[in-house]
């Protein structure tokens, strides 16, 4: 707390007027400090750093082979983020397969730690109340995970730069701060889920779990699904090539509950300016996609393409944080 002198009266007094901050700022400055300082925090930074240094140095390495063919290409230092070899994954697909677990790692004990430490009834005496406590939590987990990713992000376009020689134009370095901004929310997602999780269990290892289930089932188990429901509803695939495009639609229609694919979606429209559509169109829709003429789109017009991808996770998380923030309000809390 911090005093500052009000005035300065005739007689001589100084009188002081606290100035207090609110309370979610005190909370999230507190949680982000541990958090910065914590040995979760530089192993989870340590293993994001490692899925991001190989599959880069892989497609700097493919692009150096072709560079006589690459030279010129347009977009080419986004090709670092989203060109995939025989056998490594491009860095886009690990993102969106691993960074969910910065988001459950920050998230899944934050309730439910402080009350099996005893400190959630201390915590929310006066001045902090609970919608602080809840509001400062989150903040600070999206304020570490959008630290992570920036961090991230400038590794690897210092080795981009360092191995190719390149430096990204402004539409490249827009395009990459959308990114940021997208992947922060995706992960901001995973972040809601679990708080919610934390808010509703009370054991943080039962709450891990469930989260880290949820993820894996999703990731591993979700196209999967979608491909048996979509196969069991839809049309017969063999009875015309419009079928087989209506099935294909109805399978990726079905894939959007796995944040994963939606996020690929909107990653792949954004650093791939070439990218004209995003979902799988009808067969009229795919007969004018083979008659347009190949074109390097601005990033406005691929905003405007990825955008139900990003309000969809946007919307996604706020419903995730609301429940996990009415809950905690209507919750009994026991010294």
């Amino acid at each position: 707390m911090t005093a500052l002198p009000d005035a300065m009266p005739a007689t001589g007094e100084v009188r002081w007027t606290a100035r207090r901050r609110p309370g979610w700022m005190v909370v999230a400055g507190k949680e982000l400090a541990e958090t910065l300082t914590s040995l979760r925090f530089v192993i989870l930074m340590l293993m994001l750093a490692l899925a991001a240094i190989v599959p880069v140095y892989a497609a700097a390495q493919t692009i150096r082979t072709a560079a006589e063919q690459a030279s010129g290409a347009a977009a080419l230092f986004l090709a670092l983020f989203t060109l995939q070899g025989d056998t490594v994954p491009s860095f886009v697909g690990l993102v969106g397969f691993l960074a969910p677990l910065l988001g459950i790692a920050f998230g899944f004990d934050a309730i439910n730690g402080e009350r099996a430490q005893g400190t959630l009834a201390r915590l929310l005496s006066h001045p902090i109340y609970r919608d602080d406590l809840i509001n400062g939590k989150f903040v600070a987990g999206l304020a570490a995970i959008a630290l992570a990713v920036v961090a991230t992000m400038l590794v690897v376009s210092g080795i981009g730069i360092v191995r190719l020689g390149i430096v990204p134009t402004v539409p490249e370095v827009a395009r990459l701060a959308v990114w940021v901004v997208v992947t922060i929310v995706y992960i901001g997602l995973w972040l809601a889920i679990a708080m919610l999780c934390s808010v509703l269990v009370r054991r943080a290892a039962t709450s891990a779990l469930i989260a880290l289930g949820l993820w894996l089932g999703l990731s591993l188990f979700g196209v999967m699904l979608a491909r048996i429901i979509a196969g069991f509803f839809g049309a017969d695939p063999t009875t015309g090539i419009e079928a087989a495009f209506d099935q294909a639609r109805l399978q990726q229609m079905l894939s959007v509950i796995n944040p994963g694919t939606v996020y690929t979606q909107a990653t792949l429209g954004l650093l791939n300016p070439g990218s004209t559509a995003v979902s799988i169109p009808t067969l009229g829709q795919a007969i004018q996609l083979q008659q347009q003429i190949p074109t390097q789109l601005s990033i406005d017009q691929s905003l405007l393409i990825i955008w139900p991808q990003v309000v969809g996770l946007l919307a996604a998380m706020v419903i995730c944080f609301a429940g996990s923030y009415l809950v905690f309000l209507r919750q009994e809390v026991r010294a």
